[in-house]
């Protein structure tokens, strides 16, 4: 949805709340005493975080906010909510992946609510690979090209991946590629086209277990840590602008199954790159359960 900025209007209503007031150089606000501008930072490739920030830009929108989804990598979008840059992230995952993000700026920013507690990060191979085990790799790396096909940089996976994973099951010897998700989930998708072996970081939820023949290798050492929980976070004061839109993402909680129709709506069955469309045809389909999230 894109973003909609209208100045200097009195009492006009916009999906069923008003609009207050406001002179040149006043931030607008709706009739529940929110700030109407709201901006929500997202990190491009981390799918479950675009569908549930693309899900919440558009059940804001219909309640009169004008909302901005801002793409960032993960290093930026936690800076950019310790100074306000931005009002709103929501897939941070806890208590491993981005713990050191939170020691670096968790003074600085306000947690919101966890929205699931069952994210996982993992490392993931064809399903017909002859290993069942992180412990089984390293002496069959060349089945796999002696390459480990990796995320961001920036990503807490990349480095539980390289600090952990790696070292632990002595996989030095193996090439790290880091990249980008968009570029390991494209390599994803032609190996397991061509029926040829490849190892990915990865996590879920996520849609490619359901789009692609993959299964997780089995982790005893506990590298890739424990359950995550998907937490939002805001930027300080969001609570004093906006406290019904922060109530409300706090409150937030989703399920696997619902995320994975989210996510397979937006990312799968889906391809273009302006969401407006398929997520309100989603919407329409689970506006039961939509309605709950704003009541």
């Amino acid at each position: 949805m894109k973003s909609r900025h209208i100045a200097a209007l009195s009492f006009t209503a916009i999906g069923g709340l008003l609009l207050s007031g406001c002179s040149a150089g006043e931030a607008a606000t709706l009739e529940n005493g929110d700030a109407k501008d709201l901006s929500i930072a997202v990190v491009f490739g981390w799918d479950e975080g675009i569908a549930v920030s693309v899900l919440w830009e558009a059940i804001l929108e219909e309640k009169g906010y004008d909302v901005a989804l801002d793409y960032a990598d993960i290093g930026p979008t936690f800076a950019g909510l310790s100074t306000g840059d931005y009002d709103v992230f929501m897939d941070s995952w806890l208590p491993t992946t981005h713990a050191s993000y939170l020691e670096e700026f968790g003074d600085d920013i306000t947690e919101l609510g966890v929205w699931n507690s069952e994210g996982r990060n993992t490392i993931a191979v064809n399903a017909d690979a002859p290993i069942d085990s992180l412990e089984e790799l390293a002496e069959n790396a060349d089945l796999f090209n002696n390459r480990i096909v990796g995320t961001d940089p920036g990503a807490g996976l990349t480095k539980m991946t390289e600090e952990n994973a790696i070292p632990q099951y002595g996989l030095e010897e193996m090439e790290f590629v880091i990249s980008s998700s968009p570029a390991m989930l494209s390599e994803l998708k032609a190996a397991t086209d061509a029926g040829e072996n490849i190892v990915v970081t990865l996590w879920q939820p996520h849609w490619a277990y359901d789009s692609f023949p993959i299964k997780n290798l089995e982790d005893p050492l506990g590298a890739m840590g424990e359950a995550e929980e998907m937490t939002s976070f805001s930027r300080i004061g969001l609570e004093d602008d906006s406290p019904q839109a922060a109530e409300w993402i706090s409150n937030f909680t989703i399920d696997l199954e619902t995320l994975t129709s989210l996510e397979s709506a937006l990312l799968v069955d889906y391809t273009g790159d302006d969401y407006d469309a398929p997520v309100a045809a989603w919407i329409d389909e689970n506006r039961e359960w939509v309605d709950t999230l704003t009541e």
